[in-house]
């Protein structure tokens, strides 16, 4: 069937319809049929429905327009896939009141959150800070304060118009239906006419209509329960977010409703919000209770038609620094004190000096009217009154100890530890196991975690024992103290070893509150030679090869004197000692050539590319051969940069020496290895020689009877020859000239002996000058301290 709209109503329906077929947002559809609702529940109330006309809207039939219905009529129907935001309506007589209705989401906040307020500006300015309204955080969730209207009714709750009463009856009459309370108050019972409902709380509901139905029928059993609850309108205004009419469950109280209208605005009260009903006020409530303590004493249902008044705020101060809780606080009266303030955040928080705390007042009878005053957080502190326009600002505690010394540095447990009157250092550090860092023990224990440390154990003790632990400087450690006359940090050393491993009481120096006691270690400090570990590795035909701590001072001769001697395989003349510094600085040096090179082949190209005047159809062939020079360049700066140090030292040894008498007097640092080899029993031939290859050595054999054997290619180069021996030195052609029988050929090779031939330089290619540049290569062994393993590299030149 068809409602038909009054003539009253006319032009809303025809706006409504508009609005639905414009496709506007729900939220806008919604917003716009409250409005319509509104007024045509007034037209409905003064008796304006009229006839029928020929605006309608297809719907069921229904006795009376209200706004429920008319909203329903303009809503379009949902578009399939989307879910409409618009609540369904609940109005007294509406039979769409439903659960939903009653636990409708409270409206949403304005998108523009309200501007600070005055004094919220004047705190900014003062502190640097926008410091939020206290509780004011609450109402950006007001879903989480709406009644639930499927929870069971209170007994004191009050029926009215819109209520459904579910109703049974059993006996010489059986009934089960479901009743809507009519706009009269009134429900018709079956065979027993109108009874009045509206006004009756619930606990009373089946004594009312047993009694009821008694006028009627003997010998029967009732039970009566409520149904979907209605919806009332009450009205929000003054400083409230969303000011005007808002629509809540029977259910809702004063606090939904503040809720429900977005709260108090920067400028509203929190503490005098009145409920006013009839022209009277009902109550008064401090949100403060509420928010602060739970207290909702003061918080009273709702009636349809209430009017919530939100007055402007009162006075405000505003409390920041250490406080959890910094905020613009409202002052409910003129006796509001520092501690009422403060306990609405929890008290005075133990961060928190409570010696001293500030407040800017601001006293209009002074010029000019700003003032700062102290004030102690103590009892009577607490208890003075807080006027509007104060700033409280609470300070931090100072970080200082009272009766502390700190101990840092290479120790068990780097902590603070309690002061007591005469406490000396060996009170600190009572015994050596308070020197050992935690780590120690985290590293041993990682020794047999997996297999792969365990296997490489052997290969790895060397860097394993030497960062096991962090080896303590005992000669010197040191008290940070605190100079308090003129406030500078001095520093006392003292002999740490002497306190703790001697007992020495002239270095057990006396402590006092604040102390820092740093124990140092040889990574922080260098120490002297003699006093550093040396850990030297030493293996091949040595009595006993392994792992040596050398004591200081300690040479090379004596440390294999002391680990058993050599062995009668021993080659002594091609002892090999690798030591970690000369490595260093020989790649420093290394490094250092390479960078050059590479400016000498940019310039190189540079000056090529510009001294390349060709006729055009000579171009394309010398820009060939310019990329190829570019590339071999390139290849040999390439090959250059895998040298390696090796950090070997050149001992000079005496080729016939067999004895520990004929290495040198070297002193041993740490991290040095020492190999002795035992005799070899080739020399070798590598470069311009046809027969690159060993050769079996035999007493007496020359250098000239290895060129014979190996044989010079055509491009050999053998005035530049060389011989790296055994023992690291270098031994080239030009230093063994002469004219009667010490020329270079005649030079006798030692076991593991190699003889270099470098290639001829092809004099006409221009590209070639790094490799001239590095001609010398009898240089660039004996400086970096190239191995034989070098050699291969150097054949790609």
């Amino acid at each position: 069937m068809l409602f038909h709209f009054p003539n009253s109503h006319r032009p809303l329906a025809r706006l409504l319809l508009s609005v639905a077929a414009a496709g506007l947002s729900l939220a806008a559809q919604a917003q716009l049929a409250n409005s319509v609702g509104t007024s045509a529940a007034t037209s409905a109330d003064a008796g304006s429905l009229g006839a029928p006309t020929s605006t309608s809207v297809a719907t069921p039939y229904m006795t009376s327009a209200t706004p429920a219905d008319l909203t329903r009529a303009a809503s379009p129907a949902p578009l399939a896939g989307v879910k409409s935001s618009l609540p369904r309506a609940s109005m007294p007589g509406s039979e769409a009141a439903a659960p939903e209705a009653s636990r409708q989401a409270a409206p949403a906040r304005p998108a523009r959150p309200s501007a600070p307020s005055q004094f919220q500006r004047f705190v900014q300015e003062a502190t640097g800070k926008l410091l939020p309204v206290y509780g004011r955080d609450l109402f950006e969730n007001p879903q989480a304060y709406v009644p639930d209207g499927g929870a069971p009714a209170p007994a004191d709750y009050v029926l009215g118009p819109g209520d459904e009463v579910k109703l049974q009856i059993w006996g010489v009459v059986d009934f089960d239906g479901t009743l809507t309370i009519d706009r009269n108050g009134q429900v018709s019972l079956p065979k027993a006419g109108v009874v009045t409902l509206a006004g009756v709380p619930v606990r009373e509901l089946e004594g009312v209509l047993r009694n009821h139905l008694g006028k009627v029928f003997t010998n029967f059993s009732v039970n009566a329960n409520l149904g979907r609850l209605r919806s009332i309108q009450v009205y929000v205004v003054g400083q409230a977010e969303q000011p005007g009419t808002v629509q809540l469950s029977s259910l809702s109280t004063l606090v939904n409703a503040l809720f429900a209208s977005g709260g108090p605005t920067a400028n509203g009260s929190m503490r005098n919000i009145q409920l006013k009903r009839g022209g009277k006020t009902i109550t008064t409530i401090d949100l403060y209770d509420f928010i602060a303590r739970g207290d909702k004493s003061r918080d009273v249902p709702l009636l349809p038609g209430d009017v919530i008044v939100i007055p402007p705020v009162g006075p405000q101060v505003a409390v920041t620094g250490a406080f959890d809780h910094q905020a613009i606080y409202e002052l409910k009266t003129s006796a509001t004190s520092v501690g009422d303030i403060l306990n609405l955040g929890g008290g005075v928080p133990a961060l928190a000096s409570a010696r001293k705390a500030l407040i800017e007042r601001i006293a209009p009878e002074k010029n000019p009217p700003r003032q700062v005053q102290d004030l102690a957080l103590d009892a009577q502190g607490l208890q003075q009154p807080l006027r509007d326009g104060d700033v409280l600002t609470l300070l931090n505690i100072s970080p200082a100890f009272a009766n502390a010394v700190t101990l840092q540095g290479t120790v068990a447990a780097p902590l603070r530890y309690p002061w007591f009157a005469g406490m000396k250092i060996r009170d600190l550090i009572p015994e050596r196991d308070a020197l050992i860092t935690p780590d120690y023990y985290k590293r041993k224990n990682l020794l047999v975690q997996n297999a792969e440390s365990a296997a490489a154990a052997g290969a790895s003790v060397t860097s394993r024992v030497r960062g096991m632990a962090d080896q303590i400087n005992w000669d010197y450690a040191v008290i940070e103290r605190l100079d308090r006359s003129q406030l500078r940090t001095e520093l006392i050393p003292f002999n740490l070893g002497k306190v703790v491993l001697q007992h020495d009481e002239a270095n057990n120096l006396p402590l006092q509150p604040g102390d820092v006691v740093t124990i140092l270690s040889q990574n922080d400090l260098r120490l002297p030679v003699e006093r550093q570990t040396r850990l030297v590795r030493v293996e091949g035909e040595v009595g006993a090869p392994g792992v040596y701590q050398a004591a200081p001072g300690e040479t090379l001769p004596q440390l294999l004197q002391r680990i058993g001697g050599l062995t009668p395989q021993a080659y002594v003349f091609g002892t090999e000692l690798d030591r970690e510094s000369v490595r260093r600085h020989q790649q420093e040096n290394l490094d250092m050539l390479i960078r050059k090179l590479e400016a000498q082949q940019q310039s190189q190209l540079t000056t090529l590319a510009a001294n390349a005047n060709v006729s055009a159809d000579r171009a394309a062939q010398v820009q060939l051969q310019q990329q190829q020079q570019q590339q071999q360049m390139k290849s040999q700066l390439e090959r250059l940069k895998s040298f390696k140090s090796n950090g070997r030292v050149a001992l000079e040894l005496d080729p016939k020496g067999t004895s520990l008498a004929a290495l040198p007097p070297l002193p041993l640092e740490d991290g040095d290895r020492i190999l002795v080899p035992s005799v070899p029993s080739f020399v070798s031939a590598f470069g311009s020689v046809n027969n690159e290859n060993v050769f079996i050595y035999k007493r007496g054999k020359t250098v000239g009877d290895v060129i014979k054997s190996a044989g010079l290619t055509e491009d050999a180069e053998p005035d530049q020859a060389f011989v790296l021996r055994a023992d690291g030195t270098i031994i080239a052609r030009r230093d063994r000239s002469g004219f009667f029988g010490g020329g270079f050929e005649s030079l006798d090779m030692m076991p593991g002996d190699t003889l270099v031939v470098p290639a001829q330089i092809d004099r006409e290619s221009r590209y070639n000058f790094i490799t001239r540049a590095l001609k010398d290569w009898t240089q660039i062994f004996s400086n970096f301290g190239l191995g034989v393993a070098a050699i291969k590299v150097i054949k790609g030149f």
